[in-house]
């Protein structure tokens, strides 16, 4: 069952529900001065707060929370839950269904003493928000991690031209031949993982060049990657993983909404990037030098930030040159073994030629450095 916030007055609260059970809608209208609830809807005289799937929606924008939690108060991500729950966004008021009888409670109850229950119904609920991708399915999301919050761009399925197109400048030999991809809808981190998230996840931080929590996490490899998407995904109950080369370029070049950019999101690279230039040159005196906190620089078409310059990214692919133009041409996965793992995108210490959407770069799974960093797919 979903939730999902329709409205909200200073007493009066209207929510859409959805039953994955029998595929029945409903709309639930609580008023909590009279402390009455309403249903209406598919077989509303049936109505159950009886929770299969996942069962809550969160809009912190409105200042709503909706869970369920067991007899025992833990809260309840798979099966038939004791009550349902909503909460305000201060911490404060909460609204109490009785699942059998629709009573309604309303009183005050302090959630700093409950932190441990409250901070884990905070993940589940960011965590449930996102429906699998598809073509109706079009909005971004955000997830929390061990109370770390990051946000994931929908990337609507389409067909391009991947590797040396007409604006990139002097290609390499593994950017050739240029050729046609077409991918199915996914997600993709707005901006590179970073150092708050990764210590969330792994209690470490890793990284050489550390700033505030907003930087990119760098000295990674990708097994060390592969590490932490375990975690993060044991923690979440999602299916994060590396995004494919063919994911990566595509969604650097700005997916359907592509201008047909020299790197991502402009032509101009000081306006979307931090390389050689204005991080490196500088010099290691100045406060410039490295890399510098997400999202700093403007986004690319998709509203994603930092597919040029920062830190390299690690992609799943197996870096093989001679595979390249032959891949297939619907959701290609790189060649089936290799010895290094690709990486896209230049970094801090790069210079513009390294920063363009379709270079590529690899490096064996063990490799660090401050230049190496990730950004994750779904």
């Amino acid at each position: 069952m979903c939730l999902s916030f329709l409205s909200m007055s200073a007493q009066v609260y209207t929510f859409n529900m959805y039953n994955h059970n029998n595929n029945d809608n409903y709309t639930i209208t609580v008023n909590t001065a009279s402390k009455n609830l309403s249903v209406t809807g598919d077989r509303a005289s049936v109505f159950s707060f009886s929770f299969y799937y996942y069962a809550w929606k969160e809009n912190r924008s409105k200042g709503l929370i909706g869970f369920a939690l067991n007899s025992d108060g833990v809260v309840d991500m798979e099966g038939t839950s004791d009550a349902f729950f909503i909460i305000t966004q201060d911490g404060g008021t909460i609204i109490q269904f009785d699942e059998y009888n629709y009573a309604l409670t309303l009183f005050t109850k302090n959630i700093n003493s409950h932190t441990s229950t409250y901070n884990q119904l905070l993940d589940a609920l960011n965590n449930s928000n996102c429906p699998a991708p598809s073509v109706s399915s079009d909005s971004d999301c955000t997830f929390t991690a061990n109370g770390v919050s990051f946000n994931m761009v929908y990337v609507q399925g389409g067909t391009f031209t991947m590797g040396a197109t007409s604006e990139q400048d002097n290609p390499d030999s593994d950017e050739k031949p240029a050729h046609r991809v077409t991918l199915s809808s996914y997600y993709i981190g707005q901006t590179e993982v970073t150092q708050a998230l990764w210590q969330a996840v792994m209690d470490n931080n890793p990284s050489i060049i550390l700033g505030n929590t907003r930087h990119p996490v760098d000295n990674v490899s990708w097994d060390d990657c592969q590490t932490f998407i375990r975690k993060l995904n044991s923690i979440t109950g999602q299916n994060f993983r590396l995004p494919t080369e063919a994911e990566w370029e595509f969604a650097a070049r700005g997916g359907n909404n592509s201008r047909g950019y020299e790197y991502s999101g402009s032509n101009t690279l000081d306006s979307v990037a931090w390389y050689d230039k204005n991080a490196y040159d500088v010099g290691s005196s100045s406060s410039n030098y490295g890399t510098h906190p997400v999202a700093t620089k403007s986004s690319n078409e998709l509203g994603i930030y930092d597919m040029s310059g920062n830190v390299w990214e690690w992609c799943n692919d197996w870096y093989g040159s001679n595979y390249y133009g032959s891949s297939p041409s619907n959701n290609p996965q790189g060649s089936s073994s290799g010895s290094v793992r690709v990486y896209r995108g230049g970094s801090w210490s790069y210079g513009a030629r390294g920063c363009r959407v379709a270079i590529r770069g690899g490096d064996f799974p063990g490799c660090r450095g401050d230049y190496l960093g990730l950004r994750l797919a779904l």
